[in-house]
């Protein structure tokens, strides 16, 4: 709690005018107190503690249970959130929320809106855990758990756990059960035109849907998170990419049932560096084009991975119909552990209970590279190009990759409508249609500067 005299100690006026205004303050407040009925006192009203940093910036602390969070899973903690946050966004002092080790949080759907007027920190020490119960939802947002709309300069940090509690969504997922209606089910974290933005030391568990959504951001860095969700959980992305640019993921371990980090719509400069994949779907771009729409993803890294037991490895999958491309895209330093397709490009993508029609359009896959990507093939293919009859994958780069059966068996590569070039010592032998000239592996960014 802020004490009184710190607070006369920002102003520089003399020391009499301090003693009577001091007096006079007192005065009023003993003078209150004479006239409220002290049964009816609310002694959860806090102050904020200001602090000051390493660099002498004044730093605003509020620990939600000092406003009233109960912080016991139980008791609805939304309100006190949302109030917190707003004393937090409107405060000029480098506000940190902070929520606590030892407690678990209830909070219903809630978003935390900017702009903000200063740089706002969330740090979750303890847990926020998500209500079972799908039916809170009604009449609200399904897609939407804890929201993050317009906020720059935010950091989620703590080594805390935002557990989605999804158990019963996953069991009325059509997904689950095809006799279920397919419905669209919470994000856990959502940040949606959030720049400058960074998550780092969070674990995620049990997410009702995807786990982390980053869409219309510019400059985010995402690192040492943990996600947590069982294989067979639908549709339970770990860290999902539209519409950004200058995004890099760093360090992290992914174990879900779905993608362990998939890149979609109109995103490009992205880096995907060490990252810990399986169970899960693999790393993906895509999937791009569904409905015949326009799609470009260009410009990703990933560089360095390693992926377990997973049902893809490093894919790009798109439907067909759609319209757009996708180029300069390397997959470089990745082990593989009895992984299914382990390299793969499926422009055939169809995720839907009734047969995908033909199409003769299809989106452009350019410039792709697989260098240095080694270990065990769950699947007799190893590598799979299945590229569209209309828009042929183009200058695709093989070098260096070493993938053998997980169970003995030789592997082998299958390739439609491919073009590309090999270098260096590859197993199973590539299958290119047409060999082009070597094309250089590394796209033509600096992804050191993301």
């Amino acid at each position: 709690m802020m004490r009184f005299d710190s607070f006369f100690c920002c102003f520089s006026v003399p020391s009499y005018s301090v003693s009577i205004f001091a007096s006079l303050l007192y005065s009023i407040i003993f003078s209150l107190l004479l006239f409220v009925n002290v049964s009816s006192f609310d002694p959860l009203i806090q102050f904020p503690t200001i602090l000051k940093s390493s660099t002498g910036k004044s730093i605003t602390l509020l620990y939600v249970n000092e406003f009233g969070a109960k912080g016991d899973g139980i008791t609805d903690d939304t309100k006190i959130f949302q109030d917190v946050w707003k004393m937090a966004c409107s405060s000029r002092l480098r506000p940190k929320i902070i929520v606590p080790n030892g407690y678990s949080f209830l909070v219903r759907p809630i978003d935390f809106v900017g702009p903000c007027r200063s740089k706002v920190s969330l740090l979750v020490e303890g847990s926020i855990v998500a209500p079972k119960d799908p039916k809170v939802w009604d009449g609200l947002d399904a897609r939407k758990w804890l929201y993050f709309l317009k906020v720059r300069h935010l950091t989620v940090q703590g080594g805390g756990t935002i557990n989605g509690m999804g158990y019963k969504w996953w069991a009325t997922s059509c997904k689950t059960n095809t006799t279920n209606p397919c419905r669209h089910a919470p994000t856990a974290m959502t940040f949606h035109r959030c720049n400058n933005l960074k998550v780092r030391d969070i674990r995620m568990l049990n997410s009702q849907q995807m786990h982390i959504s980053i869409s219309n951001s510019i400059h985010v860095e995402v690192s040492h998170i943990t996600v947590q969700a069982p294989a067979k959980s639908p549709n339970t992305d770990g860290i999902h990419i539209s519409s950004s640019t200058l995004v890099a993921i760093k360090d992290c371990t992914i174990r879900t049932g779905d993608d362990c980090i998939s890149i979609v719509n109109n995103s490009s400069n992205i880096l995907v560096k060490n990252i810990a994949c399986g169970p899960g779907h693999g790393i993906s771009i895509g999937s791009l084009g569904k409905s015949n729409s326009w799609a470009q993803v260009h410009n990703v890294c990933v560089d360095g991975a390693y992926l377990s037991n997973t049902e893809n490895g490093v894919r790009i999958k798109t439907w067909q119909g759609g319209r757009g491309y996708v180029r300069k895209i390397s997959f470089t330093n990745v082990w593989m552990e009895n992984v299914s397709n382990p390299i793969i490009i499926d422009q055939y993508y169809c995720d839907s209970p009734l047969p995908c029609p033909n199409q003769t359009f299809g989106i452009s896959i350019h410039s792709v590279s697989f260098v240095g990507i080694r270990g065990t093939s769950a699947t007799k293919n190893a590598i799979k190009f299945a590229c569209s009859d209309s828009s042929p994958c183009r200058k695709l780069y093989v070098k260096d990759v070493q993938l053998v059966s997980y169970l003995g068996f030789p592997t082998t590569s299958f390739c439609w409508r491919a073009y590309g070039s090999t270098s260096g010592l590859n197993n199973p032998p590539c299958c290119f249609s047409f060999m082009q000239q070597p094309t250089k592996y590394l796209s033509n960014w600096n992804h050191q500067s993301i």
